[in-house]
């Protein structure tokens, strides 16, 4: 992944556009994309500062880490319920996720809903 421009370069760019440089010259001098010069130039504009913003992060779980409540109560009254289940359960409030969202969901916290069929018993060593 790309790391944001320096700090400095931001700050020369931004202190040229203010000294009466357009946005298309800044950025053609200071060799930067010219919607680069526009946003920094927004940005200090907004706040006063032109420093990058947080890069990277989780976008997605947000919608079903707000049915966790509910999910884990289900957990608790069906512990063998299956993803598709749970994925009927959510449709059911009206949300669309897939199953492996819900998978990863409890993934992330601890759970495992591995099935493992029962084996018959052994007569030659213990079965587990």
């Amino acid at each position: 992944m790309a790391e944001p421009l320096s700090i400095d370069l931001r700050e020369r760019v931004v202190a040229a556009i203010e000294g009466g440089m357009s946005r298309r010259q800044a950025a053609a001098h200071f060799r930067v994309g010219v919607s680069s010069a526009i946003r920094w130039m927004a940005q200090a504009q907004d706040t006063g500062d032109v420093r990058p913003k947080p890069m990277g992060g989780d976008h997605r779980s947000a919608p079903i880490e707000a049915q966790g409540q509910f999910l884990l109560s289900m957990r608790e009254e069906r512990s063998d319920a299956t993803l598709r289940e749970y994925r009927a359960a959510l449709a059911e409030r009206g949300l669309t996720i897939g199953v492996s969202s819900i998978s990863r969901f409890f993934a992330r916290h601890g759970i495992t809903l591995k099935k493992r069929p029962r084996m018959r018993p052994s007569r030659i060593a213990p079965t587990f």
